[in-house]
């Protein structure tokens, strides 16, 4: 295991870590993770492109266990709340352009919009939450040492939703995050209320943000 896997998975580990969900990811072995280079560059999207399609590939949306993928990129660990969110928006951008590209189309389950409160990332066709993290972001359960995305499938959440767990499991997360921060998220929302992509970043976005994503039809 790479020196960074084992810096991420100690992370999760942390008793003030909130996700509990994460927590039973790694407990089972289902935590995915792929190291890359900087996050404001995209000299690897093509190869996180490739590995988030396996990935989805070989997801089991029937089962209890929950998954996710991490890519954890080696730098810049400098970069400000602003110049993170920039970034992580360049990078599911040209993952987007890479399906399109190979004309992979837009999952049917979320809608393509980023304003829609029914918006999830369509990749490979798996529609996914991401949560960005970084060594400068303001919330502390997104202060990783280095910048990185998780990808959580949508249809996993859906999926815990009808087991009748995700209610609880959110509760739980959502008390943890306000104790170790000292107050809640403003960012929080449920999918169908309003756009999950305000939260993507971290950042606490003013009201008037505009999401820079956009999304293209298949030619």
């Amino acid at each position: 295991m790479s020196d960074i896997s084992n810096s991420f998975h100690h992370f999760i580990r942390s008793a003030d870590f909130p996700c509990v969900g994460a927590k039973s990811a790694l407990a089972r072995d289902a935590l995915s993770i792929l190291p890359a280079g900087q996050i404001d560059g995209a000299t690897d999207d093509v190869e996180i492109h490739r590995a988030l399609r396996e990935y989805s590939d070989g997801l089991d949306h029937q089962s209890p266990i929950v998954r996710s993928f991490v890519v954890i990129f080696d730098g810049p660990d400098g970069l400000d709340e602003e110049a993170f969110e920039k970034a992580l928006w360049n990078r599911l951008q040209s993952l987007h352009n890479l399906d399109v590209v190979s004309g992979q189309p837009w999952n049917q389950a979320v809608d393509h919009d980023p304003k829609s409160p029914h918006f999830s990332l369509s990749v490979g066709g798996e529609p996914f939450f991401v949560i960005g993290l970084h060594p400068n972001a303001s919330r502390p359960a997104r202060r990783f040492e280095k910048p990185a995305l998780v990808f959580n499938s949508h249809l996993q959440f859906e999926k815990l939703r009808s087991d009748g767990r995700f209610d609880k499991m959110k509760e739980i997360i959502r008390n943890r995050d306000e104790a170790l921060a000292g107050s809640i998220n403003p960012m929080l929302s449920d999918h169908g209320e309003a756009s999950e992509a305000r939260q993507y970043s971290g950042r606490a976005v003013e009201p008037e943000w505009k999401c820079p994503f956009a999304h293209k039809e298949i030619a």
